[in-house]
């Protein structure tokens, strides 16, 4: 805790974060059990390349990005996992009689005499991110065990059953069974390769003849394994079982949570849904991992002048700003963002979600349950008695929530929210249809934001790619630009599992309500007009932002055809 101590001092001194931000990351490290300078990036206080290079110039000891360099098998052997973790370093090469090792702190003194001790080398340090260290230990210590290996040790005679709707099961067999350690094995496998391959969910589908398990990695479903489909009842029996859900109950949608701790204090969160099918019973798991949740706004996507526009609104003392896109685009993440920039000990912060995806500290946050009545209406009325300043409405579904809404952003509340509409534009007819006049849109809402996600080109396989003028032209890239454009594609490697991409970036399509805009409302202009005026007055679509990216070499011609729509 002393070298965590300095390292935070250090930062402070040079003006790299503020003594609040360090606090802050203190305590964030402290409950999660984590390293300071792992949690600065995290958190993205501190750039993992300079906080890398800072050390770097600190101890003079050389950097090493670990991600570019390929360890031998047999270096890793010289040190045991156990002691790789316990100091945070990892073994990079041996030249005679000295080892080389990455260091997330290379001030650690005792961890060296450690190594010193255990291996009868010496010690050459080169300092590493604590994040790209603890990903090394993950990825060389990681032992191979394959489905294929697990399966083949199951005597699946003792773990079958009848699934026919119709038949009676016994429980405590059903429950018995899906405590065997093959089954329990294999789901803990399916679990930690979501974790490991950074899959945002995991879907279990039992069909007639075959048993499916799909993750999708980067919004994009990639079918993993197919296991015996008499496992079908047992593996979905242990996730119920996990889920704290009723086992007995096949007829009806359940929806559970499982947290599972991995490693230093990390903990994971699965988010499960249950419904039942014409051959049983699928499962969706999302993962929820709070260390990899991005709440720095510039690291989101937005471009210069969106993010100004963005910051300003949210920065207002009242009104509305409304977030837009279809499941899973990032809607939440960009809220969370929002709230992580408004967080203070001044402001009272009240967020209505179905469901509470992340814990924030500083933040009351309510969980929806429609069983007892407590709805976004009911939850809104509530926080309107609770001396708010910062309201977030997880998702304006009906008149009733829209109407609550836009009162309290009439009456000095400012107001976070989101709909599902396809663009920033055709949010203000989804809400005329809801019912709100449109005076009352026009004087709370302060502005509108759409957004997709689009995957990355991956970094380590990227390469220039031609492509003929006429796609480009077909995909509305200006004619001025089209000989100058380099399209970057991923030809697939190891780090992208051979998709060549690897990550995701937001598009952002940024309205901000202009009085011409606000007069085109009350004339009762059409979405496309709306769009028009809104594109005159500055605003970049969802696919010039996409063509801005591809621009700048970060995603790729299919990927920004598959998430917008021509303009």
């Amino acid at each position: 805790m002393a070298n965590s101590n300095r390292l935070g001092e250090l930062l402070v001194r040079e003006n790299m974060i503020s003594a609040a931000q360090l606090q802050h990351a203190q305590e964030e490290a402290r409950a999660a059990g984590r390293r300071i300078g792992y949690t600065l990036t995290k958190l993205g206080l501190v750039d993992e390349g300079e906080l890398t290079s800072f050390l770097s110039r600190q101890y003079g000891v050389p950097s090493i990005n670990l991600k570019d360099f390929e360890i031998d098998p047999k270096v890793i052997q010289l040190i045991p996992r156990h002691v790789a973790e316990r100091h945070q370093v990892i073994p990079v090469k041996r030249t005679g009689s000295t080892m080389v090792v990455a260091m997330a702190d290379p001030s650690d003194l005792g961890a060296i005499d450690d190594l010193k001790f255990l291996t009868n080398y010496s010690i050459e340090v080169v300092v590493a991110a604590e994040a790209a260290v603890q990903e090394a230990i993950e990825r060389y210590y990681a032992k191979k065990v394959s489905y294929d290996d697990i399966i083949s040790d199951m005597d699946l005679d003792e773990v079958a059953f009848e699934t026919g709707s119709s038949q009676a099961m016994d429980l405590e067999e059903l429950a018995r069974s899906s405590e065997e350690a093959p089954v329990v094995r294999l789901v803990n496998l399916i679990l930690l390769d979501a974790i490991k391959r950074q899959a945002s969910d995991i879907h279990v589908e039992p069909y007639e003849k075959v048993l499916r398990v799909r993750f999708r990695i980067d919004g994009v479903l990639f079918e993993v394994m197919n296991p015996p489909l008499s496992l079908a009842t047992a593996i979905i029996s242990r996730l119920k079982i996990m889920s704290s859900l009723d086992i007995a109950e096949r007829r009806l949608p359940q929806d559970g949570r499982i947290k599972l701790r991995i490693g230093r204090g990390r903990e994971m969160d699965f988010r499960v849904s249950v419904m039942p099918t014409l051959f049983g019973e699928k499962i969706v798991l999302r993962l929820l991992d709070k260390s990899q949740l991005q709440l720095d706004m510039t690291k989101l996507g937005f471009e210069a002048e969106p993010l100004k526009r963005f910051k300003e609104a949210i920065h207002r003392p009242f009104g509305m700003v409304l977030v837009t896109g279809p499941t899973g685009s990032g809607k939440t993440t960009t809220l969370y963002s929002a709230l992580a920039e408004l967080n203070k000990t001044t402001e009272n912060i009240s967020t209505a979600e179905d469901p509470v995806e992340f814990n924030l500290m500083g933040i009351n946050q309510v969980q929806m349950n429609d069983a007892i009545g407590l709805n976004f209406a009911t939850a809104l009325r509530s926080f309107l008695r609770q001396d708010p300043d910062i309201i977030m409405v997880g998702e304006i579904r009906d008149f009733e929530t829209a109407e609550i809404a836009v009162k309290a952003a009439l009456t000095g509340h400012l107001v976070l929210s989101t709909l599902h509409t396809n663009d920033a534009p055709s949010t203000i007819s989804r809400m005329l249809n809801m019912g709100i006049e449109p005076f009352l849109v026009t004087a709370s809402v302060n502005l509108v934001v759409a957004q997709r996600l689009s995957r990355r080109v991956c970094s380590h396989c990227a390469r220039p790619h031609r492509v003929a003028e006429q796609v480009l032209l077909d995909l509305q890239v200006p004619e001025d630009l089209v000989p100058e454009i380099t399209v970057m594609q991923g030809e697939g490697c190891k780090y992208c599992d051979g998709t060549g991409y690897k990550g995701r970036v937001a598009l952002f399509e940024v309205m901000q309500l202009t009085d011409e805009l606000k007069d085109y409302i009350l004339q009762g202009y059409s979405t496309a007009e709306l769009k028009h005026e809104a594109i005159r007055a500055g605003m970049k679509t969802l696919r010039q932002t996409g063509i801005q990216k591809i621009l700048e070499g970060v995603t790729t011609i299919d990927e920004v055809a598959r998430n917008t729509a021509p303009d």
